[in-house]
């Protein structure tokens, strides 16, 4: 396993993760591009020398300096916006899946399949076809290319049902019922983990 997912999003499973990673792209281009306008800014303050005591107003820099940032925010916001809408759109899902929160464990329920429930634990012993901390014992299958329902939910605290990528991230809340659209498009292992701290071996919770 190579360090890049250590500092870049990992590699997509999902058609809205793909958005992500490609709204991400975008917004770090605008960020390079006020990183560098700013910074060549300040550097020609700090070494050029003159001055102009009798300027008090300039309409036109008063004017590009205001509708230059409201036309980056526009850039910025019409994307996430659509992101936003497509992340919780949840229209005739193929199937429906339940992810019960247990410190520190998941329980998952598969609801259209007679009722099949089965608890799943990390691994406790070392073995070099698994990686560490992050495989379990019973392991969540979800078919490709299908429009799955996700459900989430927790018997004592908050967690975090947390498929990085897939682009999909639930909290599960004691006595509530939180979900989320999930298709995956390619085949595969996926890891993931709770990303809420919810106690002492909340470390120890993979997906």
């Amino acid at each position: 396993m190579t360090t890049w997912p250590n500092i870049y999003l990992q590699d997509s499973a999902s058609p809205l993760m793909e958005q992500l990673i490609l709204f991400h792209d975008h917004i770090m281009l605008i960020l390079m591009m006020i990183v560098t306008t700013v910074s060549y800014i300040m550097i020609m303050l700090f070494f050029n020398k003159y001055t102009d005591r009798n300027l008090l107003e300039g309409q036109m820099i008063e004017l590009i300096w205001t509708v230059t940032p409201t036309m980056t925010l526009f850039f910025i916001a019409t994307p996430s916006l659509r992101l936003l809408y497509l992340m919780d759109e949840i229209n005739s899902p193929m199937m429906t899946t339940k992810a019960v929160g247990h410190q520190w464990y998941w329980t998952y329920e598969y609801s259209d399949f007679n009722d099949t429930e089965f608890n799943s634990y990390m691994m406790n012993k070392e073995n070099i076809n698994e990686l560490r901390l992050l495989d379990v014992d019973n392991r969540m299958v979800l078919p490709s290319n299908t429009f799955i329902r996700m459900i989430v939910t927790s018997t004592d605290v908050i967690h975090s049902w947390t498929l990085p990528s897939s682009g999909v991230k639930i909290d599960g809340t004691p006595g509530r019922l939180n979900q989320a659209s999930l298709m995956l498009n390619r085949n595969g292992l996926l890891f993931g983990q709770c990303s809420e701290i919810c106690g002492t071996n909340h470390s120890f919770m993979p997906i």
